[in-house]
């Protein structure tokens, strides 16, 4: 999946969230420096987020048809809650939605290299993956 229909993806996630109060791109939020991402407001406040990829192993830009492939999502685990950390709360956000194109989710803030980075790789069935960092 390519960020720009990540970010669609998000988008439709986030909106349906009763802790979420707004999602816009971050074009919309006035951020012109990073061409994909969302801005995602909650009861403690906006975290921005930008949106890279990776296309599968060997895969060239060229030709590169972004078609869904599917297959069993990531284990939910519990909901998203409005105390949450951002990093937390967007990836169960993400797990709950149950799209079958995402295979794995993973947490920066959970590895145990990982310092006070926040942020998500989301692992595709079709290979491709993308990364999204706190801004």
């Amino acid at each position: 999946m390519r960020p720009a229909r990540f970010t669609d993806l998000v988008i439709d996630v986030v909106k349906n969230q009763p802790t979420a109060t707004r999602v816009q791109t971050l074009a919309e939020a006035g951020d012109t420096r990073h061409p994909y991402g969302v801005a995602i407001t909650r009861e403690g406040g906006e975290t921005r987020w930008q949106f890279t990829g990776q296309l599968p192993e060997g895969a060239k830009h060229e030709g590169f048809a972004d078609e869904p492939v599917t297959g069993t999502p990531p284990a939910a685990g519990p909901g998203p809650q409005a105390g949450d950390d951002p990093e937390a709360w967007l990836a169960a956000a993400l797990a709950h939605a149950e799209s079958p194109e995402v295979a794995t989710i993973e947490r920066w803030s959970t590895r145990p290299e990982s310092g006070t980075r926040k942020g998500l790789t989301l692992t595709f069935h079709n290979g491709a993956r993308i990364f999204a960092r706190v801004l």
